[in-house]
């Protein structure tokens, strides 16, 4: 019996992800054995820092993909956001699932939006791109460092820390906590981060068999979206330490791509969209990565 190991981080999520992507192999695959091999990796055990501050997201990847060349897994699975524009050699992503709903959710125990949020409340999120879009549309708002899995960061809250809290939809609603949102932040006011709520498959892309396995997992749709989005982000060499936000949406047989580059200190923003042809997001991408260099994104970057 062939036995396919699954790298994963050990957050609850994480976890989830890999059981999602292991349920659909087997049910793929018939008497495919599939086994998860869990593991720490230094984005989950810093928590004292941002992201930004210790490397970037991509330490949520590194001690999987050393995994794979050590032969101890054959794939790892990760938060399509997470997983950095260009991947080292050997790797690949075969398979991008069916994406979640890509949305940010506001979260309160006393305030039911944003808007009724009192001045100078306090909330929580270490996001470059959530701290941008919050800055251009309060202001006054106290913006505090949150870190730490799903659980973590909705205990933080519950005890009082912070009076609101800003967490992507997807992993609140695969954790079985979407009665948690208060309200969806959502476009054309609110953008989420590149490829949030899609779940991707890495492996070494010369694994003929294991590139063929995972690929009946892909999803067309959701694979346009998220590579017209990520086209976006790496054409303005975009990465956690910097405030990009992109989401791609079906318009007919096109994709309407919206994109933001945000300075978390001040507020400012640069928005720019496009409609192009789904066959080609790669072009799309950098269309409106253009745009928002044309218009000034360029000086909030820093490039």
């Amino acid at each position: 019996m062939e036995t396919v190991r699954i790298a994963t981080r050990k957050s609850p999520l994480a976890l989830w992800q890999s059981e999602h992507v292991a349920d659909r192999l087997r049910q793929a695959y018939p008497g495919l054995h599939v086994e998860l091999v869990p593991m720490s990796t230094r984005g989950d055990e810093v928590l004292d820092r941002s992201l930004a501050a210790i490397g970037g997201k991509g330490l949520f990847l590194k001690e999987l993909e050393l995994a794979m060349l050590r032969g101890d897994a054959d794939c790892a699975v990760h938060s399509l956001k997470d997983v950095p524009m260009e991947l080292d050699a050997p790797f690949a992503l075969p398979a991008m699932l069916t994406r979640h709903d890509p949305a940010d959710g506001f979260i309160s125990n006393l305030y039911a939006s944003l808007d009724a949020l009192p001045i100078a409340a306090r909330v929580g999120t270490s996001s470059l791109r959530r701290q941008a879009q919050l800055r251009a549309l309060r202001p006054d708002l106290q913006l505090l460092d949150l870190r730490g899995n799903v659980n973590t960061r909705l205990a933080k809250l519950d005890n009082g820390g912070y009076d609101a809290i800003v967490l992507a939809v997807a992993g609140l609603e695969r954790l079985g906590l979407g009665n948690r949102i208060v309200a969806r932040l959502q476009p054309p006011q609110w953008l989420p981060a590149p490829a949030q709520g899609a779940v991707a498959v890495e492996c070494d892309g010369g694994n003929a068999r294991l590139m063929e396995l995972f690929a009946r997992l892909d999803d067309a749709d959701t694979r346009a979206c998220v590579e017209a989005e990520r086209a976006m982000n790496r054409a303005l060499h975009g990465s956690c330490h910097v405030p990009v936000a992109a989401i791609a949406q079906w318009q007919g047989q096109d994709l309407h791509l919206q994109g933001l580059v945000g300075s978390a200190s001040d507020g400012r923003a640069v928005r720019a969209d496009a409609v192009g042809p789904a066959s080609d997001p790669e072009t799309l991408g950098r269309q409106v990565a253009k745009k928002l260099l044309d218009d000034g994104a360029g000086e909030l970057l820093n490039v």
